[in-house]
């Protein structure tokens, strides 16, 4: 216990020196270059750079920028691939804000773990085993080949000094199939790949009729977003009070969608000083993603959309949703989540014409298939084991993480989640969600 008492004095100490240096006011172009680094069981080892660009011209709107540049390239061993351009303008266009970004990802191993949450019966085991050589484990029983191409362009306008409108734009293609074999057995001996005749869980969901002949091969969705946008943030990149509220609407349009589909989203932020400076804030989000009718393809359905800077997030579940749980591990018709986060920056100071800030966090992340999609087909499926509950219940983690913040926008992140589920080893629930996740990331979540 002394101790702890005496650390937190030598960083409080540490807190007061550091804070003398009065916080310089950026000007300029400012870049932010990263290595992206990760690994992942079947799609190998992921490498790759991204560079920011911020810049914040004669430093008038700082900490906020008057433009930034987002660039990723980066890619698996085992073939899948990333890119991502972004730009985000408040000066071009007077009055207006505007966000464009072109995503591709050819994903050959995207997780797939069926519909409903707990609905979907995940063999934790099956994957335990395959991790550990054992003979029955299959890890691509739970992924899918997902080649996602997206371009937005979006418009943010001013109706009075926090309220705002927005409208944009959308195209995204999907193509979609069986897991490609050939890359994921990459590498390996004969008597350690995996046999191309078992089936995956997506193969089952189209035997069973739960995905349909017109959607299971992906197409294409294009549309229109209309919202409006509620902000008092203090700032944007790590903001210490205020509420940043959004609803909008998601049109994918017919004759030049596919599957036509109507969607709305609504999220609220809520930012509480509770600390002068930006020493302590608490913060939340609720979002509710929601389905106008009872049909959608259901490669539209699992993101978490967004209007302005941000892309759609993949989810619910990951880094961008409910740390913790397998990215898509909770699919439905409607879904909802909420995100409260205690965030401390003990330590702030300038170096080489820099604002620095170590910041720590700790956090609970949450998500729900509200709204189910119909899975009845799969009662023919029993002797696969990939049936769950009748309905989904809160998915539920907790974690903590760490951030090395650049002038208050170029935002490095370390974090880990675990889910509740995994320790609850006598509930029917257990391990459904994993045993939790590591994320390096960009960022706040929100």
């Amino acid at each position: 216990m002394k101790r702890l008492i005496l650390f937190f004095l030598l960083l409080s100490l540490s807190t007061v020196l550091f804070a003398q240096k009065q916080e310089i006011a950026k000007k300029g172009l400012n870049f932010g270059p990263l290595p992206a680094i990760a690994y992942d069981a079947d799609k190998g080892f992921q490498y790759g750079a991204i560079l920011m660009i911020y810049d914040y011209g004669d430093g008038h709107n700082y900490p906020n920028y008057d433009n930034k540049t987002y660039l990723e390239y980066s890619r698996f061993t085992k073939g899948s691939q990333l890119i991502q351009v972004h730009y985000d303008d408040k000066e071009l266009i007077p009055n207006t804000r505007w966000s464009t970004a072109l995503k591709i990802n050819l994903d050959k191993a995207f997780d797939f773990y069926g519909f409903n949450g707990y609905g979907s019966f995940y063999d934790y085991d099956r994957i335990v085993e395959g991790k550990e050589g054992g003979a029955f484990g299959f890890t691509p029983f739970y992924r899918m080949k997902k080649n996602d191409i997206s371009f937005k362009s979006d418009f943010i306008g001013a109706i009075s000094q926090n309220l705002k409108w927005e409208a944009g734009v959308f195209v995204r293609s999907y193509r979609i199939g069986e897991i490609d074999y050939a890359s994921i057995n990459k590498g390996k001996d004969e008597e350690s790949a995996y046999p191309e005749n078992m089936p995956t869980l997506y193969s089952l969901y189209r035997i069973a009729g739960v995905i349909s002949e017109e959607e299971a091969d992906g197409g294409i969705s294009s549309g229109l977003r209309l919202g409006m946008v509620y902000d008092s943030r203090d700032k944007e990149g790590a903001p210490t009070k205020g509420i940043w509220a959004e609803g909008h609407i998601t049109a994918a349009l017919p004759y030049i969608s596919k599957i036509p589909y109507y969607r709305y989203s609504f999220t609220w932020r809520q930012y509480f000083r509770l600390i002068p400076g930006d020493v302590l804030t608490l913060a939340y989000r609720i979002n509710y993603e929601g389905n106008f009718g009872n049909k959608a393809p259901f490669y539209a359905l699992p993101y978490m959309t967004a209007m302005g800077e941000k892309n759609d997030a993949d989810g619910m579940g990951g880094y961008n949703t409910t740390r913790g749980i397998m990215r898509t591990r909770v699919v439905g018709l409607d879904m909802s989540a909420y995100t409260v986060e205690l965030r401390w920056r003990p330590i702030k100071f300038t170096l080489w014409n820099q604002n620095i800030g170590i910041g720590l966090s700790a956090f609970s992340d949450g998500c729900m298939a509200t709204r189910s999609i119909d899975t009845k087909g799969l009662s023919l499926l029993n002797s696969f084991n990939v049936l769950g509950t009748e309905k989904d219940s809160p998915h539920v983690t907790f974690g903590a993480g760490a951030r090395f913040i650049m002038n208050e926008n170029f935002i490095v992140a370390a974090e880990y989640g675990a889910p509740v589920t995994h320790f609850m080893k006598n509930s029917p629930l257990y391990n459904q969600d994993g045993a939790g996740a590591f994320y390096i990331n960009l960022g706040y979540t929100f």
